[in-house]
């Protein structure tokens, strides 16, 4: 389908109407397709660019997770860290103080404020803004970054909203910058196993998955600091499958999404909402004001996607009851099934009639990134996986290859909050997912984290 091809815009137009205002909606989109008849933005399907070495970057956000890929950036070959910002001049200096004590020039800092982000995103001396902010802020970084001629990598999730999506799709496209959602569930050692079982062909087809964010973070939302400053307030304003992208990108990867098959639609259902509120009565002082909040955001969400192929993923959100922590990767062909929570695998004719395998009696199809790369991993966050993601960003960028992930997945993971937004004020109804390719996903392609 063309850039402006009239149904697409149709499309559009009314899914962005049922997420913001609609009058301000339709003026932009009329706007960027205006715009788009003068210069049309071509694909950045399997997009690279010339090798960049080193790679300069700026950092935007460094609480706890971005100091996190910060120390992971400063133990790569061939990345310079030029500049740092955040809105706690602290953690500015914290995160300047980690790159001399690793034999770097000391960065220059931003701390003026929440948008002094775009100073930093103006400089001509960086190739890539790397962000790991509250969630309302990716976007417009990524954004800022790509408009300046920079390379943008975000944290989790790409954008909250559909227009959000587009956005990061468009720019990209006309831009001719990466943007990349860092994903790093999709690194994590069984999931990586599993996903090599499923090139080599060893689950035959794969026809259903469930995937999930399953996690108490009650004491994380009523936090004093960090993500209890904001992470809470989507919990109040809204009811929709928040945090859709650590459970949602693994199985993605094994289903061959914007590879030859895409989400074609989803619907939506919530519990009500009591664990916040309960939790509050009885940690919070009597005299807390948090103790009045009231949440849109049910207990636990249950999305069901099916693919324009017809295969079924049923996706949880799970984080305001007392639980132990799971992703839920359960991927199931017409050979097998791998599961994660506990770790295990069958597959037919090799697994033991109607038993399980311990995973440790696979380990020969460890992923190749695992088995060069995984000595260096295991000390970094999150179990290694944390340190491949940015190991990987940086030799692709390095190496003039394309990304493991690339705008269309950003978007199309992290549209499924938007939908099932929507889809639960419906009453479970079924929502379309956008077409951000345009229908290029129907060419099979590689994924590249498999070419080691």
């Amino acid at each position: 389908m063309s850039q402006n091809d009239p149904n697409d815009v149709a499309r559009r137009e009314f899914l962005i109407a049922g997420t913001v205002g609609a009058a301000a909606a339709l003026a932009t989109l009329r706007a960027r397709n205006a715009e788009a008849q003068t210069a049309p933005a071509a694909p950045v399907v399997e997009f690279r660019v010339p090798k960049i070495d080193p790679v300069r970057i700026g950092y935007v956000g460094v609480g706890g997770m971005g100091t996190s890929h910060v120390r992971n950036l400063l133990r790569i070959p061939g990345v310079e860290l030029r500049a740092i910002c955040d809105i706690v001049p602290d953690h500015v200096e914290r995160a300047q103080k980690l790159v001399v004590d690793a034999g770097q020039p000391k960065p220059d800092g931003y701390a003026n404020g929440p948008e002094d982000f775009r100073r930093l995103c103006d400089r001509t001396d960086l190739d890539l803004v790397y962000n790991a902010t509250p969630w309302e802020w990716h976007v417009p970084i990524c954004l800022a970054a790509m408009n300046a001629g920079k390379h943008a990598a975000t944290e989790v999730p790409a954008a909250t909203t559909l227009e959000e999506c587009w956005q990061l799709v468009e720019t990209a496209e006309r831009t001719k910058k990466h943007c990349i959602m860092m994903e790093n569930c999709c690194y994590d050692r069984p999931e990586m196993l599993c996903l090599n079982l499923v090139k080599k062909g060893l689950l035959g087809e794969i026809l259903a998955a469930e995937a999930g964010y399953c996690h108490d973070l009650r004491g994380i939302k009523f936090s004093n600091d960090g993500e209890g400053l904001w992470r809470r307030a989507h919990a109040i304003k809204r009811n929709a499958n928040l945090y859709p992208t650590h459970g949602l990108g693994p199985v993605a990867q094994c289903m061959d999404v914007n590879r030859g098959d895409r989400f074609d639609y989803l619907t939506s259902v919530s519990s009500p909402s009591r664990g916040l509120q309960l939790w509050a009565a009885k940690m919070l002082a009597a005299d807390d004001p948090r103790r009045k909040e009231t949440y849109k955001l049910g207990d636990v969400n249950v999305s069901l996607i099916q693919t324009a192929l017809g295969k079924v993923i049923t996706l949880y959100h799970d984080t305001n009851l007392p639980r132990p922590y799971s992703r839920i990767h359960h991927v199931q062909g017409t050979g097998g099934l791998f599961e994660k929570y506990p770790d295990r695998v069958y597959v037919e004719g090799r697994s033991k009639n109607d038993q399980w395998d311990d995973l440790k009696a696979w380990q020969e199809f460890d992923h190749p990134l695992w088995k060069t790369e995984g000595d260096r991993a295991r000390n970094a966050g999150h179990g290694g996986m944390d340190y491949l993601e940015d190991f990987r960003l940086i030799w692709a960028l390095r190496n003039g290859q394309p990304l493991d992930m690339d705008v269309y997945d950003a978007a199309a993971i992290s549209a499924v909050t938007p939908l099932s937004e929507q889809s639960l004020a419906k009453r479970g109804a079924p929502v379309s997912f956008p077409d951000f390719m345009k229908g290029r996903w129907k060419t099979a392609r590689q994924l590249h984290v498999m070419e080691l």
